[in-house]
């Protein structure tokens, strides 16, 4: 690591701080190259005290790989940024107040609470997503994150065998189904048509395995539907077990980055209807399908 890269474990082998660096400013040359590396040393990286604003947040999207075109969520059109590639992970309507309780993108972003990994619904999923904290409520309101890797370490040699060539179908349909949400446009039910993913990934550049669960998995192929969606709930509370949970507790103008391949997410409730939360996101794309990947 570089003089003025910093990085301090939070978790023996999972999350770790990053100090010594003003994402502000435009990465110094090599510094995408130490962050990768220690994304793939953790899974998770904690930046603190950086105010940045979108663009700032942007170019630090850019400098590490290939920003999503396109936001996964309903109602795209009554959008309140006007950046198509920040993501609002708010509670805010476009007019800046906080949405109604009955409003349809408040039901829609309850999914948001399911432990799941980012964009796992679109043929080519997502790689990192960095989340920065603008407003958050007085209580309440942390994200958790979840190790796959260690998860996959810790199942039984048979298990591994009998997991490892699986193939599942993911989509946003099959998420907001298990809150009974089923309020989609015909267009929405094409946009989030299932897509297929390695259920079991694997990194040359670590030599690890990892899961590749998510809330938005709603088959497996050559599975009955009920005996598929019993396996994936199993394996869902083994990778959530404490052991493999990272909680972090938000502080306005914190920056935390996740690998979505390694890791799976969700946002904790707060009293959404009274204090406003402003959460914007940017995220990087995978550089291929899971299925062209190697098993």
């Amino acid at each position: 690591m570089s003089a003025r890269l910093t990085i301090t474990p939070i978790t023996p082998h999972f999350v770790a701080e990053v100090s010594g660096i003003d994402l502000r400013e435009p990465l110094p040359a090599g510094m995408a190259a130490e962050i990768d590396a220690a994304m793939d040393g953790y899974a998770a990286l904690v930046f603190r005290d950086q105010a940045l604003n979108d663009a700032q947040q942007r170019a630090f999207g850019e400098a590490l790989g290939t920003i999503e075109a396109s936001r996964a969520t309903v109602d795209v059109e009554k959008a309140r940024l006007a950046d198509k590639q920040i993501n609002d992970i708010s509670n805010l309507a476009a007019d800046g107040s906080i949405l109604a309780a009955d409003a349809r993108k408040r039901m829609f972003n309850l999914g948001n609470q399911l432990w799941h990994s980012d964009s796992s619904f679109k043929a080519v999923p997502a790689k990192y997503s960095m989340l920065h904290a603008r407003v958050i409520p007085p209580s309440g309101g942390a994200t958790e994150v979840a190790d796959m890797r260690g998860a996959w370490d810790a199942l039984e040699p048979e298990m591994q065998e009998k997991l490892r060539d699986l193939v599942c179908e993911h989509s946003l349909l099959f998420s907001r189904a298990l809150l009974g949400f089923g309020e989609f446009t015909e267009q929405e039910r094409v946009t989030f048509a299932p897509v297929q993913q390695r259920l079991v990934r694997f990194f040359p550049s670590t030599g690890r395995r990892s899961l590749f669960l998510s809330a938005h998995i709603g088959r497996i192929l050559g599975w009955q539907v009920p005996e598929a969606l019993a396996l994936i709930r199993d394996l869902m509370e083994h990778a959530t077990d404490r052991r493999f949970v990272y909680s972090h507790q938000w502080r306005v103008n914190d920056l935390l980055m996740w690998d979505n391949r390694t890791t799976m997410h969700r946002g904790r409730p707060f009293d959404d209807k009274k204090f406003p939360r402003d959460m914007r996101r940017v995220t990087i794309t995978d550089v291929a399908s899971t299925m062209q990947q190697a098993a």
